[in-house]
């Protein structure tokens, strides 16, 4: 194995998990297959092996092998809350998230990916814009100029965020939803699929329609509860590695 070449792994191994394989897969092939050496997932859940084998791979174990693998870690888990216990539990004992941009993505310059972050195929970040610790930017997804994404928010497949847009971390923004320019999407806020979204919209606040307006957060479509519950009790933080 080169030595730079990184191991890896997965944290939740759902339809999620396997996409970021894809997206894995892609960086290798575009190393010539040096860039990491993936391990295999992590899940604490009933995983069905299936469309794991067919990927030829499986689930080695729980989030608490975290503490004796050595191996950078991505996490497959959508809801913003899981993302962040995820990683609160990964870096007290020392792993580092990989931050990974799909070789068919686009990266303007001064884009600042912060650690963790993912941004899938077909993405597009244009300019002097900065995110937070695993941010994803899904397929399609397209994010202007000065935009700031908080920690642990979700761009959806095809969403588009106009320029000079701050998103709070946790947010999430639904699939072909738009933000127009100078807006704030406040922590937690959940935009809808298809939204076009005008104006601010306050923290934990659900919207949706053209244009986007309140809508009930009993009746939404919230992004899911926690998927990966680690086995064992989260270990007290350590100070972070300069690296991280």
């Amino acid at each position: 194995m080169p030595a730079d070449r990184r191991q890896l792994v997965i944290v939740g191994a759902g339809g999620h998990g396997r996409e970021l394989l894809d997206l894995v897969e892609a960086i290798n092939a575009a190393a010539g297959g040096d860039a990491y050496r993936f391990l295999g997932f992590l899940d604490d859940g009933q995983v069905d092996p299936e469309p794991l084998a067919r990927r030829g791979s499986a689930v080695l174990g729980g989030l608490d092998l975290l503490a004796g693998l050595e191996a950078d870690y991505l996490i497959g888990v959508g809801a913003a809350a899981s993302r962040e216990r995820i990683d609160r539990y990964a870096s007290a004992y020392g792993r580092r998230p990989a931050t990974l941009v799909h070789p068919r993505a686009y990266l303007g310059g001064d884009v600042k990916l912060g650690p963790g972050t993912v941004v899938c195929a077909l993405a597009s970040l244009t300019t002097n814009i900065e995110t937070g610790r695993h941010v994803l930017v899904n397929i399609g997804a397209g994010v202007a100029h000065d935009c700031r994404l908080g920690d642990y928010t979700t761009v959806a497949p095809g969403a588009r965020i106009g320029g000079a847009v701050e998103v709070g971390p946790g947010a999430w923004v639904g699939m072909q939803a738009s933000v127009v320019r100078s807006t704030r999407i406040g922590a937690g806020a959940v935009v809808g699929a298809g939204a076009v979204v005008t104006g601010d919209v306050a923290p934990g606040l659900v919207v949706a329609g053209v244009p986007a307006r309140p809508i009930d957060r009993a009746g939404a479509d919230a992004p899911r509860p926690p998927l990966v519950t680690p086995r064992m009790r989260e270990p007290e933080p350590r100070p972070q590695r300069p690296d991280l």
